[in-house]
């Protein structure tokens, strides 16, 4: 099958792609990577678009440190994000994603602001974003936005962006002295979504713990983090696996998820203690 396209326009600058969204009248579409919106076009869940291309827009690429923040442009692509020493030192949990997700013709051509933006909840970074504290920042007809990514992740595929808006940049805390910065997930083959998986991120403030692929979108799990930070992690993995409530398909049952998210866990946490897990 193949896709149906409305038209193309290739964006110069962030006004130009806003305004050609605004022109779309609802039926515009981004185009970054287009890992995600092209396939979703061949198989005409997505038709009759006219797609924006930002690839060009030189003010959402690149990663920079402004002061005790790391920004990272949207149109950053995976395969960028594995080999940038700014990421691989102030926030490494990104770097370690980035040998989960997919394939290398995919992490060449992906973005991490295309992968926030489409928001599967069995994507890696949507879930590192999160357990990193990061703030999301978008533009749009009403002018630029900041949302904390804790906000940003509404349901399956769904966040905060407003139609016509773009995502442009990510900013996230550099990494404190001693900080821990762990992800583990369980795919039945290399390249494919993980069954489940979790990222955990260890602060002076406290523990950080979002999992992956066991509900309609990242979340905090606050239950477990508390267990955690009081130095009880039998009831940590307890409480993580109480307040999950994962589905059941035909790649693994709800009760499977649960199990492999607790382990999960414990070997996140064996790693943060230099432990074998």
């Amino acid at each position: 099958m193949k896709a149906s396209v409305g038209g193309y326009a290739r964006a110069v600058d962030l006004r130009h792609a806003l305004d050609l969204l605004a022109q779309g009248d609802g039926m515009a579409r981004v185009l970054a990577g287009g890992q995600s919106l092209v396939a979703a076009m061949n198989m005409r869940l997505s038709s009759g678009d006219l797609l924006v291309d930002i690839n060009h827009i030189a003010a959402l690429k690149g990663v920079t440190r402004e002061g005790d923040r790391l920004r990272i442009g949207a149109l950053t692509r995976h395969a960028e994000v594995a080999t940038d020493t700014l990421i691989a030192q102030h926030a490494p949990l990104l770097r370690k994603a980035t040998d989960l997700i997919a394939h290398a013709a995919i992490r060449n051509r992906g973005t991490i602001g295309g992968a926030l933006a489409h928001a599967d909840p069995a994507a890696e970074f949507p879930a590192c974003v999160l357990a990193l504290d990061a703030m999301v920042h978008v533009d749009g007809p009403d002018g630029a936005r900041d949302i904390p990514a804790a906000d940003f992740f509404t349901g399956v595929f769904e966040t905060m962006l407003r139609e016509g808006e773009i995502l442009t940049a990510l900013s996230l805390p550099v990494a404190e002295e001693g900080e821990g910065q762990v992800i583990h997930e369980l795919a039945r083959r290399i390249g494919d979504y993980a069954l489940a998986g979790l990222c955990v991120v260890r602060r002076k403030a406290g523990h950080r713990i979002v999992c992956i692929s066991v509900g309609t979108h990242p979340e905090l799990a606050t239950a477990a983090m508390d267990k955690l930070d009081a130095g009880d992690v039998a009831g940590a993995v307890a409480a993580l696996r109480d307040a999950l409530d994962p589905p059941s398909d035909t790649q693994a049952s709800a009760a499977y998820r649960r199990h492999l998210a607790g382990v999960l866990l414990e070997r996140a946490i064996a790693d943060l203690n230099g432990e074998s897990a």
